[in-house]
């Protein structure tokens, strides 16, 4: 009968110390250290744009999808080639040109995931373009490009045009969320805080066709016609988004020579304040005619494909009194509400990220690294009155197309932020030039393909996993309490 006891006694010590080892390792062992391992998903994002086109390649881990600051930029491939809006004669060749870029991706990314692969096309202003000249060309061309990307074993989800006020809209969420200024979560609340409005980066885009710019004004500063509404997890954001079709660098500089052409008609050589001393440039007419920026019905233009040549000479301050001069800014009067052609702006309201064509320029410049303002007027005169010889030999890697269009281009972007959005002296600190954030290229891609994959969805995120602060309490309670039967089990048989 005692041996029965103890026996029994020892069957009761033997479990609660068991349970007590379970609950121990439970309450050690966190929720994802028993889940498999994070499977890594990708997305791959065409940014066909009216210069070049340009692949993204982007993956993040499946079981923190819909948090923040989880997407990464695996592969960045330039197209060869110009902009598929070129290929309006040759539609297949847009559809070629992607080719080898999508063999990259195909080479970074596993076999196996392959066919689980979201894939996109954008176009912007190039394809806009192209929509007003001729529909049934872009439509070819969109339909080609759709046509290649079938042929690999990715998830195409479609090559559509991107309205300009979406292009905007996407750069700013890029840039907002690998900033991770959406949200941001709090060990000590336990929750996810949304930070300061003021903290919410606007965003600036230069293009060869368009530039965007969008921020997030101060709420009565707002018309009901003027913003857009998203709804970003869980917090509402309304903000101004404008882009100017035509307004881009490329389509600028098309615009001042058929200005400075027709105002020196019928002179075949012609003076250009924007291009250093010393360079000259043919241009054919047909060749302004075949942008719709340019207004090829112009009377003003010579019939024929006649050729003038452009002769720089070098000139800052003329230089941005011509661009000045094309820039529709009487139409808004005294107001600083408003930009260009009349465009109700709002005033402008915190930080601002300038990539694109902002960036590319001013590195070339090495202006990118703050400096104020009058050091950068500074800077671009001095480099403007830089012969085309001396800029030539000091260059000699920098492609000679690009190369004679700098003057013109930092002018540009000079006159485009003061003149037109209303930057001044005291608010040109603001403006950050950069083209990467948080390891990825700052654009409009990645906010094009966390909306379409709703990895940035309205709701909240969801809570952190692991055990709440109540689980741990209850186990290590249950444990204390386990160890103490199990303790007086073994004194009462020692005692017996």
């Amino acid at each position: 009968m005692l041996a029965r006891k103890k026996s029994f006694t020892s069957a009761i010590i033997g479990a609660l110390v068991a349970l007590s080892i379970i609950a121990l390792v439970l309450s050690l062992v966190r929720v994802e250290d028993v889940t498999l391992p994070p499977t890594v998903k990708y997305g791959m994002v065409f940014d066909a744009g009216s210069s070049h086109t340009s692949l993204f390649v982007y993956q993040w881990d499946s079981d923190k999808e819909n948090d923040t600051g989880v997407v990464s930029q695996t592969l960045s491939c330039d197209v060869q080639g110009q902009g598929i809006s070129s290929y309006a004669n040759n539609p297949p060749e847009a559809g070629n040109s992607l080719r080898e870029c999508l063999d990259k991706a195909l080479q970074v990314i596993p076999a196996e995931k392959q066919r689980d692969v979201p894939a996109y096309l954008g176009a912007t202003a190039g394809m806009r373009l192209l929509r007003e000249q001729n529909s049934s060309a872009a439509e070819q061309v969109l339909a080609e490009v759709a046509k290649t990307m079938q042929e690999y074993p990715v998830a195409f989800r479609g090559a559509r045009i991107l309205t300009g006020e979406e292009e905007g809209a996407y750069g700013w969420i890029t840039i907002n969320y690998l900033l991770d200024s959406f949200t941001k979560y709090s060990p000590k609340a336990h929750t996810w805080l949304r930070p300061e409005a003021a903290n919410i980066f606007g965003a600036l885009d230069l293009g060869g066709a368009s530039t965007q710019i969008t921020f997030m004004p101060e709420g009565s500063a707002l018309s009901q016609n003027e913003g857009s509404e998203l709804t970003l997890y869980g917090y509402r954001y309304r903000i101004y988004a404008h882009s100017y079709l035509c307004y881009g660098q490329d389509e600028m500089l098309k615009w001042l020579a058929k200005e400075l052409i027709v105002e020196s008609f019928p002179s075949t050589r012609v003076q250009h304040p924007c291009y250093p001393r010393g360079y000259e440039e043919p241009v054919s007419l047909s060749w302004l005619r075949a942008s719709p920026c340019t207004d090829s019905s112009d009377p003003r233009l010579a019939p024929g494909d006649s050729a003038v040549t452009l002769e720089g000479s070098g000139n800052a301050s003329a230089c941005r009194a011509a661009l000045r001069s094309l820039l529709n800014l009487s139409a808004c009067g005294h107001s600083q509400d408003c930009a260009l052609d009349g465009v109700p702006q709002p005033p402008l309201r915190g930080r601002f990220i300038a990539f694109s064509a902002f960036y590319y320029n001013f590195k070339f410049l090495n202006l990118t690294e703050g400096q104020p303002l009058a050091a950068v007027r500074e800077a671009i005169e001095g480099f403007c009155s830089r012969s085309w010889q001396d800029l030539s030999s000091s260059y000699p890697t920098e492609n000679p197309k690009r190369l004679p269009r700098y003057c013109a281009n930092a002018n540009y972007i000079l006159t485009l932020l003061l003149d037109a959005y209303k930057f001044n002296e005291s608010s040109w600190s603001n403006i950050c030039f950069q083209m990467k954030a948080g390891g990825a290229d700052v654009g409009w891609t990645l906010g094009y393909m966390l909306n379409l994959t709703n990895m940035v969805p309205a709701e909240a995120p969801a809570r952190l996993k692991g055990h709440s602060s109540s689980l741990w309490a209850a186990a290590i309670a249950f444990i204390i309490l386990t160890l103490i039967l199990g303790l007086a089990a073994l004194l009462l048989e020692l005692w017996v």
